[in-house]
């Protein structure tokens, strides 16, 4: 049976960000009307290395697809790796047929800013214009296009624990997109008025505190997906609005309010909702201008799956990607 592979290249051109926001926004809807199959994810640490191996499976029954993310989670800071790298591989559920094996890398950092587009539209204020994003790799960046996807941003700091990174990313930002990015020296300096936030850190420890957020700010908290480490202090839990991409994971996974509560800073009811559930109307989001929010984001199997089922539509429509014999057929 032929199966259709599209490498890390070919993604971005199959799933823009606009698009990509448009189905992310289809898929936590269909997720908050239990209308999808999503297992918690599976992960195991590599033994005498700081690194995992972690798998996503679920399905959407409504579009006959299945599927399942394979991947590898390492910090490779200072290397030429991405740090979560794999495969996504799509199936068709009526008959079990693989349809295609697609780049995991990509696929994770569009769908992962793409579903703070999501969050950034229905909970930041509509007239936050002043970005700051903590963190200087692949997450900031398609971050940077998400976040410009669905505001007007006016200014955008950043911090990095890297200067020297952080500075290449502002110069890169510049010279491809003609986006002046102010680097800062601490992430307070940041943060400090900023009117949307995204953590998109590898930090175990706080880098944002509470003290630091203006009334009114939005925060996606992003980067480390885990509960034994966190990238925002009990404070700034505690002073927002907090809302998830989906209630069992935030209550298993998320060191940012697990810890929290381990603190007594909140308790499970300071959890407001799923974003899903807030564009059905069955949560409200922002409920004043002052109010601080924050989204935290785990990243869910579901958002893999329409991800790539949207890409091999579009694969299918435009003739990309690579088609390989792989089997599957009865002998």
């Amino acid at each position: 049976m032929e199966v259709l592979v599209v490498n890390q290249h070919e993604v971005p051109e199959l799933l823009p960000m606009e698009e990509c926001i448009d189905v992310m926004t289809d898929a936590l809807k269909a997720l908050a009307r239990g209308e999808a199959v999503m297992p918690l994810r599976g992960m195991a640490d590599v033994p005498e290395q700081v690194g995992l191996l972690a798998w996503m499976p679920s399905m959407l029954p409504a579009s006959d697809v299945m599927g399942i993310k394979v991947i590898s989670v390492f910090p490779n800071e200072g290397t030429e790796l991405e740090s979560h790298q794999g495969a996504v591989l799509l199936f068709d559920a009526k008959r079990g047929q693989l349809l295609a094996i697609v780049d995991a890398s990509e696929v994770t950092a569009i769908r992962t800013a793409a579903v703070s587009g999501v969050a950034t539209r229905l909970l930041a204020r509509q007239d936050a214009d002043d970005l700051a994003i903590l963190g200087s790799g692949t997450q900031a960046r398609t971050h940077l296009e998400s976040m410009t996807a669905v505001r007007d941003i006016r200014r955008v700091r950043l911090w990095s624990r890297d200067h020297q990174h952080a500075t290449s990313f502002a110069d890169d930002q510049e010279r491809r997109g003609g986006i002046s990015v102010e680097v800062c020296a601490t992430a307070r300096e940041a943060v400090e008025g900023a009117t949307i936030i995204c953590t998109t850190t590898s930090a175990t420890e706080p880098v944002l505190e509470g003290r630091w957020l203006s009334p009114g700010a939005h925060v996606n908290a992003v980067g480390f997906a885990g509960p034994t480490g966190r990238e925002l202090d009990a404070e700034a839990m505690a002073g927002a609005r907090l809302f998830a991409d989906r209630l069992e994971s935030i209550l298993n996974e998320a060191g940012d309010f697990l810890l929290a509560r381990k603190e007594g800073a909140v308790g499970a009811d300071h959890i407001a909702g799923e974003i899903g559930e807030v564009l059905l109307g069955k949560v409200a989001g922002r409920t004043s201008p002052e109010e601080i929010t924050v989204f935290e984001s785990l990243g869910l199997a579901i958002e893999d799956l329409a991800a790539v089922n949207h890409v091999y539509r579009r694969a299918q429509e435009t003739g990309k990607g690579t088609r390989v014999e792989l089997g599957g057929e009865r002998h």
